[in-house]
């Protein structure tokens, strides 16, 4: 964070900073933070600074408050002046010049919502084991009649095969994620993975889904390096976001990496990063779901079971990542964001 003391004048930073008296009335914003909010400095000299605060209290629970050293996290903060349009940002409240206040505005366009591990109640919790319990015996049957086509299919064209090994693969798989919701076990030691092999592996699984209609498209970043996760949950995750795409009339779907430098996640700073976007022109995520998209059972789909989202959340948070979105009608981004481990340096070799 900005250490006013040390910092050089807030006019030339490009991060948005706006500073309050004792009082709680604004003395000055720089250049960065009346671009973001789309003011004037004049307008916003003497309102209190609690007054930008247009949905909730969060900010002005926190300027009621004694002054403390430390410096204060307030997420997704939506900042605006009346009857102007919120902006939203992740906010950093510190004290200024002994007894005012400095807050530093991170501007954000992504939800993240909810984390479903604080606010699912325990019903819920019941209901997804019972659902688990619903669904062992049709795997069990799926599994063998996948057994029984994979001693029929020897001999066979290589492409079939394949096909059936992967329906045998998907059940394995299903039959664990079952087992975790009826009896949730340590998480398994994470391995090197190459995250566009996991990719790669969804696009093959949802190709058939995808259908003529929908283009699967690869903007990957070569230079990403292995880092340590587990394939199988990163799949399912993956997969869960994609097929939400298909679901929601994408006619085309992008998968996007990239290396992200300097990046906080989850509050923790980290010097590299991966940036994995999910990106289609669906419909959208509809308003109403909007604050609430992550928690389980709920799905903007009469036929789906709102589980998959959820999933996708808590496996980014096994990673230490996040799992975010923005949406309008025709362009959606869902993003994940996991802490990359940072490369070392190879030794010099000497020409002698």
């Amino acid at each position: 964070m900005i250490d006013p003391a040390a910092a050089p004048s807030p006019e030339m930073l490009a991060t948005p900073l706006v500073w309050s008296g004792a009082d709680g009335r604004i003395l000055g914003a720089n250049p960065a933070f009346c671009r973001w909010l789309g003011v004037s400095v004049r307008r916003l000299l003497g309102q209190p600074l609690a007054s930008l605060e247009t949905q909730g209290d969060m900010l002005a629970g926190r300027l009621a408050a004694p002054l403390v050293s430390e410096t204060m996290c307030l997420p997704r903060l939506a900042l605006a002046l009346p009857g102007d349009p919120p902006r939203f940002a992740d906010g950093w409240l510190s004290g200024f010049n002994g007894d005012g206040w400095l807050l530093e505005a991170h501007p954000v366009d992504e939800f993240q919502t909810a984390d479903p591990a604080q606010v699912l109640p325990g019903a819920f919790s019941a209901a997804l084991k019972g659902l688990a319990h619903e669904l062992r015996n049709p795997l069990a049957g799926l599994k063998g009649a996948a057994q029984l086509l994979a001693r029929r299919a020897v001999g066979r064209d290589a492409s079939e095969r394949e096909l059936i090994e992967l329906i045998g693969s998907e059940i394995e798989r299903l039959n664990t994620l079952l087992e975790q919701l009826l009896s949730p076990a340590p998480q398994r030691p994470h391995a090197p993975l190459n995250i566009h092999a996991a990719l790669e592996r969804v696009l093959r699984l949802v190709e058939n889904e995808a259908g003529w209609s929908v283009r699967l498209l690869r903007d990957y970043d070569p230079s990403i390096p292995e880092f340590p996760g587990d394939t199988d949950r990163l799949t399912q995750a993956l997969l869960n976001l994609v097929r939400n795409a298909i679901q929601a009339g994408a006619t085309s779907i992008t998968l996007r990496t990239r290396v992200e430098h300097g990046l906080r996640i989850a509050e923790q700073p980290h010097p590299l990063a991966l940036r994995l976007e999910v990106a289609d022109d669906g419909r959208g995520v509809p308003e109403e779901l909007a604050e609430h998209l992550f928690l389980p059972l709920v799905s903007g789909r009469a036929e789906g079971t709102g589980l998959g989202l959820a999933l996708a959340q808590q496996v980014a948070r096994e990673h230490r990542g996040t799992l975010s979105y923005r949406s309008r009608p025709g362009h959606t981004v869902f993003t994940v964001l996991l802490p990359l481990p940072l490369v070392e340096e190879a030794p010099e070799v000497s020409d002698a």
